[in-house]
């Protein structure tokens, strides 16, 4: 909980109680540096600091859309507490890469955070954000999209801890988006950005919402509007929280990836439920058009998989989710 009194500041960018700032702050990433976009908006009243990014990846256009638009929209005056917004985190694989992995060094940020401030470009750029905007963060919603090679049916996910009012206060936030399909990861491992702030304890959710790079104002509206409950449901807004949704857990089954490189031909668009040993398409070689299926390893529903036409070998081509056992869940 923040002080009514507290300025709000990130680098040279300083927000006094009951005002917004926009601008952007300085990255030093050894070999670079890069400007970071932010809006901060210090309510007059006390309340959570709660962090909102996106743009960690390139490509992923409705969400950054929906923090550009959340940013111009949130005034000081109606806030409790303080919003950090972020709405491009990855400067370099938003505006030059378009894709995961960053033209800088081809490394993807969502699988190296809280990073390392004396690592590679995108590791120090993973360190930096950590430290200078999910320290001290009540609350932290990340957010992606289906990519411009990527097929995606919208989910929020999060991780489990060992701490029960954490993940409660957690599934209450996932609750509050107005997504249905809500996918549990059993831990707080890997490099993700939610799971890396899980590790220290702070609520967090990651959003994916869109496919294939669209921009569709209907789909950044709802996001908006959800955005707004998750808020409402932290106490940051006089409004409360919408009527919950009622959501159905998933936990993560498996991942394909290609095993060759050649031309990816999908059978399957996400959404769609598989069997174990179903044929989920073909990669074919173009030099001899030799065929290579790809089976689905688990039985489970498709929440995103590739959609770009060219793959190599380890390219993720589709992951699969299975329903959660009953009672696993944040709700303790």
């Amino acid at each position: 909980m923040t002080s009514p009194k507290s300025p709000l500041r990130v680098g040279a960018l300083r927000a006094e109680p009951g005002t917004k700032v926009r601008g952007s702050v300085r990255a030093d990433l050894g070999t670079l540096t890069v400007d970071i976009p932010l809006t901060l908006v210090n309510g007059a009243r006390p309340g959570p600091r709660v962090v909102i990014t996106a743009g960690v990846h390139g490509g992923e256009f409705t969400g950054i859309d929906a923090a550009a638009r959340l940013a111009a929209l949130l005034e000081a005056g109606e806030v409790h507490g303080q919003v950090v917004l972020c709405p491009v985190a990855n400067p370099p694989a938003v505006y030059q890469g378009r894709l995961g992995v960053s033209p800088v060094d081809g490394v993807n940020i969502n699988r190296v955070f809280p990073g390392d401030a004396d690592g590679g470009p995108t590791e120090r750029l993973a360190a930096w954000l950590f430290a200078n905007l999910l320290d001290g963060a009540d609350a932290y919603v990340d957010l992606h999209s289906g990519g411009i090679d990527e097929f995606l049916t919208d989910f929020v996910g999060y991780r489990l801890t060992s701490d029960p009012q954490l993940d409660a206060r957690t599934a209450g936030m996932a609750a509050a988006l107005g997504i249905e399909d809500v996918v549990l990861g059993p831990n707080t491992d890997g490099g993700n950005s939610h799971a890396a702030a899980a590790r220290q304890g702070i609520p967090a959710i990651l959003v994916e919402t869109g496919r294939l790079g669209e921009r569709d104002p209907d789909t950044t509206r709802r996001l908006v509007r959800g955005l707004y409950g998750v808020l409402g449901r932290l106490g940051v807004l006089d409004t409360g929280p919408r009527d919950d949704t009622a959501v159905r857990n998933w936990v993560w089954a498996a991942g394909v990836t290609a095993e060759v490189a050649g031309l990816w031909y999908p059978e399957f668009s996400a959404g769609d439920d598989v069997t174990a040993d179903q044929v989920l398409g073909r990669v074919i070689d173009p030099a001899d058009g030799q065929e290579h299926k790809v089976l689905a390893p688990a039985t489970g529903r498709i929440f995103y998989g590739m959609h770009g036409l060219t793959v190599a070998p380890g390219t993720e081509l589709a992951a699969i989710a299975a329903p959660a056992p009953t009672g696993t869940s944040g709700d303790h």
